[in-house]
């Protein structure tokens, strides 16, 4: 039984194929192609394929972590898109929240909106916040608004009324119209994409659904196209922004959901693998060629946050698109291999610019001339110039040297290792302060957490940062640098449905919380009919409550079985416990209310279906000039992969562990050992320091 995943980064795309009869995986990185994404998955279908000696017939399933929906968004390249909404509320998406995300930056950047004011139209109608009808909706003002949406040649709709989360009728009128007066023209409406209030914020969902509605669309079905062609005649999913896995008619349907799909998949291998060396609290850390993302498993569980920004001005929080769909936590910023370095008011900064994939950093020998990372690591002697990507790519490690000398060194008055140093050590300040943020800012002790580094670039940064940060573990996974793609290898189809409905917990009130759980069963089981599988669904509740008066809101798990009984008071006690949790206070006597309703299905994989373990390895040992400040310059150090390791019964650093897809990098008196599992088990501190 074969199975294939696939992650398409900013420079390379991850390619894994698993064969569970035999426990075999075989690994390859590829460049990516930002022109046709395609281009990469087919190319490492067809490799993968070739050193498997396996025909397509044989593959059971394709796993897919596509940043296609996201790149639309980043690059501006979505579809002409037109927005249809109530009369009165145009200017939704410019005025925002009037929030700041800098209070003192007076040349604060606002992100570029998806679509200018003249392509948003208005039709008369109204609902109040119950759902009721206040104006019907005119058929003769929304005949108008297409009329304009047509002139305009639009090659999307997004439709957005106000207070659509509580009914969409008014909605589902619109779409009906509009596919009599202009067929085929795919039409996104909020009250299916993001039902649940915040005027804004299910504006700007349903928008961005809308804006790279057409090229997913366009995308999977050259991909599914092309696996036809290939006599590829089982399943294709794709991966979600909340870890689950979909079918490939709903991700083009509501892509959205899609666009955090590669970073949610790491976070996944990192739980597992978490759980496999009995770590239930996890940060991980997934740096690849463009940005790093660190996300966080809280009890064996990925935390999961019910909404994200997408495409973040300088990667601060709270500059982005706010997109209300269910996303694994993470927090990304512009810190990856290809980050480019410059020097700025006589000071180093690094990223958010990226060479990515075309032409790349300078030693890949693309046409890359700014200074990069990677450029710095090679420089650094962290990266095997003839080993990297398992000898398939040979970097030119004097052409990086030199671009550091002449774009850093120079203008600062330094030698290019000072120069190289320098870079390597700025990107990991910028990825400590991101970690902070995700563990200390958000009340987790990174004392008590371990950190699974991965990616290509991840394991190289990782000890310092975790001696930066107080955590004690480190681990490197087996195949570290296509961990996202082994992920997908353990992800589960699970469909996420919520609703708004602003509710007083209460023995009265169970009803209609009986009543939205009903309609979300229907809406969940309508969806999984789509994904084409059997098994049995596993089902969840959880709301976002809090205390009435309130204007934020805390997850809450709600308990199984029937709605009736003590079951208000039960989802109150565990509203009480997550908020004590959260805040650090308890209030018995305080009102609660639900606000967004939520319902998960999954369908479960077996233990089998989720193997994480990495190819196998050669004994192989050298050593390597490579730069350690706490020995004061470049100094020989070991180099070797972990079979070398694992026969050693571990090692000390300072040292380099190379592995085929990433390399890591162990500081003075880390302690550093191979589990039965193939992962390395780094000790921060551990050993002595020689």
């Amino acid at each position: 039984m074969i199975r294939i995943s696939f992650d398409i980064g900013g420079t390379f795309t991850d390619c894994v194929l698993q064969d569970t009869s035999s426990n075999r995986v075989l690994t390859r990185k590829l460049p990516s192609t930002p022109s046709d994404p395609a281009e990469a998955v087919l190319h490492g279908l067809d490799t993968l394929l070739d050193d498997a000696e396996a025909e397509a017939g044989s593959v059971e399933r394709i796993l897919h972590a596509t940043t296609v929906a996201t790149n639309a968004v980043i690059e501006r390249k979505g579809a002409p898109t037109a927005l249809i909404t109530t009369r009165g509320f145009r200017d939704v998406l410019i005025i925002g929240r009037q929030k700041r995300y800098e209070t003192y930056d007076l040349h604060l950047e606002k992100p570029r909106p998806l679509l200018p004011r003249r392509a948003i139209f208005e039709v008369d109608e109204r609902l109040d916040a119950g759902g009721a009808v206040v104006i019907p909706l005119d058929e003769a003002s929304l005949d108008a608004a297409i009329d304009q949406v047509a002139t305009m040649d639009a090659q999307s709709v997004a439709v957005a009324l106000l207070h659509a989360y509580a009914d969409g009728r008014h909605e589902q009128a619109i779409a009906r119209r509009i596919a009599e007066r202009l067929p085929g023209l795919p039409v996104s409406l909020s009250s299916e994409i993001a039902p649940r209030f915040r005027e804004y914020e299910r504006t700007s969902t349903v928008v961005v659904n809308a804006y790279v509605r057409p090229a997913v669309e366009a995308y999977v079905g050259r991909l599914q196209a092309a696996l036809k062609d290939r006599d590829f005649a089982r399943e294709l999913f794709i991966m979600q922004s909340n870890g689950g896995l979909v079918s490939p008619g709903l991700a083009r349907q509501f892509p959205a959901r899609i666009l955090e799909s590669g970073p949610a998949a790491g976070v996944l291998m990192a739980a597992r693998i978490g759980a496999g060396i009995g770590a239930e609290h996890v940060i991980t850390f997934d740096m690849g060629g463009t940005t790093a993302k660190l996300g966080a498993v809280d009890g064996g569980t990925p935390a999961i946050s019910p909404s994200f920004e997408a495409d973040l001005v300088g990667f601060k929080a709270g500059s982005g698109l706010p997109v209300s769909v269910p996303s694994v936590e993470l927090l990304e910023i512009g810190a990856g291999g290809g980050s480019i370095a410059r020097v700025e008011m006589g000071m180093i900064a690094v990223g958010p610019q990226s060479a990515g994939a075309e032409p790349g950093p300078i030693c890949y020998g693309r046409g890359g001339s700014e200074p990069t990372v990677t450029d710095a690591n090679v420089v650094l002697g962290y990266i095997e110039p003839e080993s990297f990507n398992d000898g398939r790519m040979r970097l030119d490690a004097e052409a990086a040297a030199a671009g550091i000398a002449a774009h850093v060194g120079k203008p600062l008055g330094l030698d290019t290792g000072d120069a190289a140093w320098g870079i390597h050590l700025i990107a990991t300040a910028n990825m400590e302060h991101a970690m902070r943020l995700v563990s200390v800012e958000r009340g987790r002790d990174p004392r008590r957490y371990a950190l699974v580094a991965f990616g290509g670039a991840g394991p190289i940064h990782a000890c310092r940062l975790a001696r930066s940060l107080g955590i004690p573990r480190v681990v490197v996974p087996a195949a570290a640098g296509v961990g996202s793609a082994l992920g997908l290898l353990s992800a589960e189809p699970r469909i996420d449905v919520a609703a708004t409905r602003v509710l007083r917990l209460s023995a009265e009130t169970l009803p209609a919380v009986t009543a939205i759980y009903d309609d979300l069963t229907r809406r969940a089981e309508a969806e999984l009919a789509q994904l084409g599988q059997e098994g049995d669904v596993v089902w969840s509740r959880h709301a976002y409550m809090r205390h009435v008066g309130q204007g934020f809101e805390v997850q809450v798990e709600l308990p199984d079985g029937p709605i009736d009984g003590d079951y208000a008071a039960r989802a109150i006690a565990a509203f009480r416990d997550a908020y004590e949790r959260r805040h650090h206070d308890r209030d018995e006597a305080a009102a609660v209310e639900g606000v967004d309703w939520a319902l998960v299905a999954r369908l479960p994989r077996t233990e089998a279906d989720a193997a994480t373990s990495g190819p196998g390895q050669e004994p192989r040992e050298s050593t390597r000039r490579a730069w350690f400040p706490e020995k004061g310059d470049f100094v020989e150090v070991p180099a070797l992969n972990r079979a070398a390791v694992s026969g050693r019964g571990g090692i000390v650093g300072p040292a380099i562990v190379d592995d085929p897809d990433s390399a890591t990098v162990l500081l003075p008196g880390d302690r550093a050992r191979v589990n039965e599992n193939g992962h390395l088990i780094i000790d921060i501190q551990a050993g002595e320091t020689p």
